[in-house]
């Protein structure tokens, strides 16, 4: 996968908040992302909106994904994003907390690149919200997220920062 080529080309490690049916489908990748350094989160079985979501079906996406994780990784990690929610709602936290997941993470800096604006808004959109300590919201498998990786980094680099996992932020 090319953006694990560009991250391992420049030596950064990321947290990558995996949707299980995706981990599921790509073991390889799966197991490819451990290997090369990077952090493992649960971002929920199937991706769906969280917040409109009842309490059990809500368990069921967090601790699906767990179990995917569990049995490709050995661990169901530290952390829990929800997916198609902006602030996670008592109720997902409650859920996220049942299945194992006392912190759940979000971000600060939202590249948009799922909805593939193109490279030069992927990096303004970073550049326009990245400082220390912020989490910034990237995508696998977007070529314009692969293609703006780098300026992305060159950018960081200049405002002295360098990305680490979010175990590493937290720690």
């Amino acid at each position: 996968m090319e953006l694990l080529d560009s991250l391992k080309q420049h030596r950064t490690a990321v947290t990558v908040f995996g949707v299980g049916q995706w981990l599921a489908q790509n073991p390889e990748l799966t197991a490819r992302i451990g290997a090369d350094g990077h952090e493992y989160g649960n971002h929920t079985q199937t991706h769906q909106a969280m917040g409109t979501l009842s309490a059990s079906a809500v368990a069921a996406e967090i601790t699906q994904c767990a179990d995917v994780l569990r049995r490709l990784t050995g661990s169901i990690s530290s952390w829990f994003r929800p997916s198609g929610i902006d602030v996670p709602t008592a109720r997902i936290l409650a859920e996220a907390g049942r299945a194992g997941y006392p912190v759940s993470v979000g971000y600060d800096v939202d590249s948009l690149d799922f909805q593939d604006p193109g490279v030069s808004a992927v990096v303004a959109n970073v550049r326009r919200g990245a400082q220390a300590g912020s989490i910034i919201s990237l995508h696998l498998g977007h070529q314009g997220t692969i293609k703006a990786l780098p300026a992305i980094l060159d950018h960081l680099g200049t405002m002295g920062l360098r990305p680490v996992t979010v175990g590493q932020l937290l720690a």
